[in-house]
């Protein structure tokens, strides 16, 4: 079996957890957050062959100690900031069917600070990465922080990626966007996120592969490798460009409606599975492929839960 070297995905989001009502069921509770569900997803896919690190904010309190748990026992070296003022963020997340509706309160999430992300213990952290991935959503609480661990990677030829995480990120944060893009070797994204960063710069209508075209070109700070953006779009091919080039890449597996639990945290799951098999050295298609594998078992699942046995997986 092929170890991957050691990786450490060091992430940043509003990290909530996750309460999950189906029906007239009582609510599961699950750690989430966006991006500390694509840690999750990765660390479970590599496994022992490498091991991942999550950075964020948290109060001290009992949703917060659950939160750490449960992402502790999935593996994640957990490394938060804990305030003492405010509350551990929450969501409510109500599915019907397989629709959902999500109410955040993001309390300690939104309080994150530099000072600590520079402090040693982060920095070490930092140190020891080869790969640092953070969300756009993040942009509304500390955009330095981003810039610092983005100028890391391009300094030292580090992978670092971003996603856009929502429609509302390129018209709201876009001078942030734009700084910490310009750091970016990898930039996700689904179609709806992709139509609304073409609006605020100016290209209307543009395409999924227009707009990963658009992207790709930007300038970047690491010139010995060119931006990779990919574009999800559900079921639907998934569209990259890569050196310029634009290609899509149809699902292979597509579920059927019935099986089918829930669509939070499948773009999670997708990001996840994608930067596992780029940990594992894999190549474009390899990652497109495992992103969408994950994203296949996220949505068999209520909210972002995943099996305990490990990934049935065919390299």
């Amino acid at each position: 079996m092929q170890r991957a070297r050691l990786v450490w995905l060091s992430l940043w989001h509003l990290e909530c957890l996750s309460l999950t009502r189906v029906c007239a069921r009582q609510p599961d509770y699950i750690a989430g957050g966006a991006t500390q569900n694509t840690i999750r997803v990765a660390q479970w896919m590599l496994g022992a062959r490498a091991k991942t690190a999550y950075i964020g904010c948290i109060g001290d309190d009992e949703f917060g100690r659950k939160l750490s748990d449960a992402a502790t026992a999935d593996g994640v070296e957990t490394h938060y900031q804990v305030d003492t003022e405010a509350a551990t963020g929450t969501c409510a997340v109500l599915i019907n069917n397989t629709e959902r509706s999500l109410i955040a309160n993001l309390a300690a999430a939104n309080n994150y600070k530099l000072s600590h992300f520079e402090d040693a213990e982060r920095q070490a952290v930092l140190s020891r990465a080869s790969i640092v991935y953070s969300s756009g959503f993040f942009l509304t609480v500390s955009p330095d922080s981003m810039v610092v661990a983005g100028k890391h990677c391009a300094e030292n030829g580090k992978v670092y990626a971003i996603n856009l995480a929502a429609p509302f990120i390129p018209p709201v944060c876009a001078e942030g966007l734009a700084k910490v893009t310009y750091y970016a070797d990898y930039v996700f994204g689904n179609e709806s996120e992709a139509a609304s960063w073409a609006a605020a710069n100016g290209m209307e209508g543009a395409t999924s592969a227009e707009v990963a075209t658009a992207i790709a070109k930007l300038p970047k700070a690491n010139g010995a490798r060119g931006r990779v953006v990919v574009i999800t779009h559900g079921a639907e091919p998934t569209v990259a460009c890569v050196n310029g080039e634009v290609r899509e890449f149809p699902c292979d597996v597509k579920l059927a409606k019935e099986a089918i639990v829930d669509q939070n945290g499948a773009g999670d799951g997708f990001v996840g599975g994608f930067l596992t098999a780029l940990a594992l050295g894999k190549n474009l298609d390899e990652c497109v492929r495992c992103g969408q594998f994950a994203a296949r078992v996220v949505l068999c699942a209520s909210g972002c839960q995943l099996p305990k046995e490990a990934p049935v997986y065919e390299w």
